[in-house]
């Protein structure tokens, strides 16, 4: 994760990893947030028994499925128990949407005042800290738990909602959501490549850009552009389908499990491009801060930004080359399957939340409450040590990714099963499997290389 390293974050990490650990992180394009994880190769895991347990828990998984399960179970926006009629009018209340929205717009505005206002130094502003962790990985537990609240809070709704056109033009359908997936990727490469992506001035103006794009779009589109537009709204509301809260298809407020909600994520043009955005750039996160790459960065004659750049995409298209290659493998399987790219993409939902377990919560909680420190008044405060040692947080991230797979796992097995003959249900399967498979043994890679 991109930004400051603080003298605070790098005593916490001292003390946890060592010294050795902290100078493996030292920043090399622009500044770094201290991830709170150590360099991969201090981690005290074992590869033999992380990829051989990885290994184990899928295939245990999918024998498992093909044995017991050979019918679609999840029933995705039909599924759920309805809560207390009584909640539901106050969530629906407008009263509380309102509350809502001056909440987010409130927020925007500290933000705002403090990168006009405040010192041009992260280590006494919270705002670097308020975009890159509170907001950026802050979505993900708030989504889970709550569901998609970036839709209720983003300011820029708010600001629209002051003057919205009379007569907004349809959404083109073949549009989707690849706008956002687009947005995903320029705020990753934001906060992964560009130098001095903490400064003021850096911010102000990814800033501005982010918000003359969606209000000019929401301009002439209307407020539906936002839910296809916005990266922040998106990426909450992909999110939110693993939250145990949703709706049903007759709007009633429910409780489900999880798995029916994934099982209803819109087959949207642009969901695999964002999807592999999450998933490429978290990986490219652990990379960076592998020693061979950084030497890599030092030692490039293309310099630092432009091979860091190179990079990232690099690890969005693997990402994307190695499902595509899944989905052709699942064509030749069962030609009946139109469309195996977005049929199965939901599937790789449980895997990106895995990998931002893995990679971000030792981050969120560290530096996240520095943040909330720093906004309340304290000057360069100090951030808390890390809330697990290296063995729990090594164990945590690995279950993080294998929980991660064996959940796609499962989602992948109800869509083949509803989608393929009963006699090909576990056999057309085994593409996925495959990639299941590599893409674990690569996020574990990453931990340990």
């Amino acid at each position: 994760m991109t930004g400051p390293l603080t003298q605070a974050a790098t005593q916490a990490t001292q003390a946890a990893w060592g010294a050795g650990a902290v100078q493996a992180h030292a920043p090399v394009v622009g500044t770094r947030l201290a991830h709170g994880i150590g360099s991969q190769h201090d981690l005290p895991l074992s590869p033999f028994y992380a990829y051989a347990g990885a290994f184990a828990a899928l295939l245990i998984s999918f024998l498992a499925l093909g044995l017991l399960w050979s019918t679609s179970r999840f029933r995705g926006d039909l599924s759920g128990r309805p809560l207390p009629a009584a909640l539901q009018r106050v969530a629906d209340a407008p009263a509380t949407r309102t509350a809502l929205r001056l909440l987010g717009a409130a927020g925007a505005l500290v933000v705002l005042l403090h990168l006009l206002l405040g010192p041009d130094d992260p280590d006494r502003n919270p705002a670097p800290g308020a975009l890159y962790v509170l907001l950026w990985v802050g979505i993900v537990p708030t989504s889970l738990l709550l569901g998609p609240v970036w839709r209720l809070l983003n300011p820029l709704r708010a600001l629209h909602s002051l003057h919205p056109p009379r007569t907004p033009h349809p959404l083109p359908a073949a549009l989707g959501i690849r706008p956002a997936a687009a947005g995903l990727l320029l705020f990753t490469w934001l906060e992964l490549v560009v130098p001095d992506n903490t400064s003021t001035a850096t911010l102000l103006v990814a800033l501005g850009i982010h918000t003359s794009v969606q209000l000019l779009g929401a301009a002439r589109y209307g407020a539906t552009w936002f839910a296809h537009a916005d990266p922040f709204e998106v990426y909450s509301s992909l999110l939110a389908r693993l939250s145990p809260l949703g709706r049903r298809s007759d709007g009633r407020l429910v409780i489900r499990s999880p798995f029916h909600g994934l099982d209803a994520t819109p087959q949207t043009p642009g969901l695999v491009a964002t999807v592999c955005v999450l998933l490429g750039s978290t990986a490219y996160d652990g990379l960076s801060d592998n020693p061979r790459w950084i030497t890599t960065l030092q030692t490039s004659p293309l310099g630092p930004t432009p091979t860091a750049t190179l990079g990232l995409l690099a690890a969005v298209a693997l990402a994307a080359s190695c499902y595509g290659l899944c989905a052709g493998a699942l064509r030749l399987v069962n030609r009946t399957v139109t469309n195996p790219l977005t049929s199965f993409a939901h599937s790789l939902l449980p895997i990106a939340l895995g990998y931002l377990v893995a990679h971000y919560f030792s981050l969120f909680v560290t530096e996240g409450s520095r943040t909330v420190i720093l906004a309340g008044g304290t000057d360069n405060a100090l951030a808390p040590a890390p809330p697990l040692g290296p063995g729990g947080l090594a164990t945590l991230q690995v279950s993080a990714i294998v929980t991660g797979h064996v959940l796609g796992v499962i989602a992948a097995h109800d869509r083949s099963v509803r989608l393929f003959p009963p006699d090909r249900a576990v056999a057309g399967q085994l593409p996925l499997f495959v990639l299941m498979i590599a893409y674990t043994l690569g996020g574990i890679g990453l931990l340990i290389a």
